[in-house]
């Protein structure tokens, strides 16, 4: 369903009843996904395990993703030349921030009258996480933090492997540019948990029939570069975390995820053997064995 959040159109998927049998207000997990991913990213098993665990799930596409609004008349931004900046430490002015990304986050809450949820994010969304966080403790009643980063200066960066996939050129059409999306899905999966060609092709060709918006990607990829103060700030970050990162993670290395734990007080770090930068059957089965209990000893701030 469509909603109007933070003043633009946020296309949202709420699952599971509001209320329990008693009826009582189910707690709220919110899911934010990664950079250019569309809201069916979040594995269907793994909402319906949510779900049946008593909890409501609410899932959205991040501005410039899949169905919510996209941002063309902010054109298409010179994302090598960012990439330049961001390392010679000059200042990045991107197309909007990841601050505006969670003040989209909390606007679904307030458009679905949600006053507190478990938010949890996956890469980027792991980060716009970490900003709705900052922005308003008082409505997080967890953070999950998966395959993301602080975005500290200094970090390893991905692999070689993976950054020749990254560069390389898809061929013309949209059939080229799904084979594409296999290649590079395939280089930063999981090698411990791995999907055949045919489960990725499956996977690339449903969230490109839903919408295929390439552009929005590259002003995404520009507000991460140009988030450069939030390292700093997540020792402000006062809610229960727990930070999820991949042991084999190729694009964002496990440092990473140990990094933003440091930085965050109390923050819980758990690792997961054979893991990458994907959402694999198994990988989700280990995630809900940490998500769950987690949610579970959060405070409920009445």
């Amino acid at each position: 369903m469509k909603i109007r959040a933070n003043g633009i159109d946020i296309e949202v998927e709420d699952s599971g009843p509001a209320f329990d049998a008693q009826g009582r207000p189910r707690p709220v997990v919110l899911l934010i996904m990664g950079l250019g991913m569309q809201l069916i990213a979040w594995p269907t098993a793994m909402v319906q395990a949510l779900v049946d665990a008593g909890y409501r799930v609410v899932r959205f596409d991040n501005r410039d993703a899949g169905l919510s609004q996209h941002f063309d008349a902010l054109g298409k931004p010179k994302v090598l030349w960012a990439g330049l900046k961001y390392r010679l430490g000059w200042r990045i002015k991107p197309p909007y921030s990841l601050h505006d990304m969670a003040l989209d986050a909390l606007g679904v809450l307030d458009a679905l009258h949600i006053d507190r949820a478990h938010v949890v994010g996956a890469s980027m969304g792991g980060m716009i996480a970490q900003r709705l966080a900052l922005l308003a403790p008082a409505r997080v009643l967890s953070l999950s933090s998966i395959m993301s980063s602080s975005g500290a200066r200094g970090l390893p960066e991905a692999s070689p492997e993976v950054t020749r996939v990254l560069m390389s050129r898809p061929g013309k059409g949209l059939d080229a540019a799904i084979e594409h999306s296999v290649r590079v899905f395939k280089t930063i999966g999981s090698p411990g948990f791995s999907m055949s060609d045919a489960e990725w092709r499956n996977l690339v060709g449903t969230a490109a029939s839903r919408s295929f918006y390439p552009v929005g990607i590259l002003r995404q990829m520009v507000a991460v570069l140009a988030d450069r103060t939030r390292a700093d700030e997540l020792a402000g970050i006062t809610v229960p975390t727990l930070v999820v990162h991949g042991k084999a993670d190729p694009l964002v290395p496990l440092a990473c995820g140990e990094d933003t734990a440091r930085r965050i007080p109390g923050a819980t770090l758990a690792g997961i053997d054979g893991m990458g930068h994907d959402l694999p059957p198994g990988v989700v089965e280990r995630l809900l064995a940490l998500l769950i209990p987690h949610f579970a000893s959060a405070p409920s701030r009445k």
